[in-house]
């Protein structure tokens, strides 16, 4: 189940990530060895998470590797080490979708995402060499907390592009 897509102004968002390189069938692998890693380094610095974690979305290619960073918001900026890097994710506009059920879902609620956006003449921010500017699945329920998968919520959010008119339309 998902909600409307709307467009919301946000403000810019440091945080802390571990970069992967992966295919789809690895990722559910990945997001289960790489978020406990990350709270780990997280709790070893003496730093709360400022939010739910999430997944940035660098690169996709659902045929090959996507590139991604598994991450965490953060107040302020932490240092950096070999393994977790430090992000800022940009202010704007997005595009969002709260998306209401299991993880294997989310491949259908990101197509509808982009469906709409297509339907209503919107593009996405994107670098020369096809990498996104801002495209995340911000993970709101701790599945330790609610087994019930068709409880949990996912919110997607992709960065519009400047160059996009503003849309009086927000459902």
């Amino acid at each position: 189940m998902n909600d409307q897509p709307r467009i919301e102004q946000r403000d810019a968002i440091s945080y802390v990530a571990i970069p992967l390189s992966v295919t789809l069938n690895d990722l559910s692998a990945a997001v289960e060895r790489a978020f406990p890693e990350l709270f780990a380094w997280l709790t070893s610095h003496s730093f709360e998470p400022a939010g739910p974690p999430f997944i940035r979305y660098v690169t996709v290619n659902m045929d090959t590797a996507m590139e991604i960073e598994l991450a965490a918001p953060v107040a302020g900026q932490l240092p950096a080490d070999e393994r977790v890097q430090a992000g800022v994710l940009p202010a704007g506009r997005y595009l969002t979708l709260l998306h209401i059920g299991p993880y294997d879902q989310l491949v259908r609620a990101n197509g509808t995402l982009q469906d709409w956006a297509r339907e209503h003449g919107l593009h996405w921010a994107m670098d020369e060499d096809s990498r996104w500017r801002g495209r995340i699945e911000r993970y709101l329920t701790d599945p330790s907390r609610q087994p019930d998968s068709s409880q949990w919520q996912t919110e997607i959010a992709y960065l519009i592009d400047d160059q996009t008119p503003p849309t009086t339309e927000n459902p």
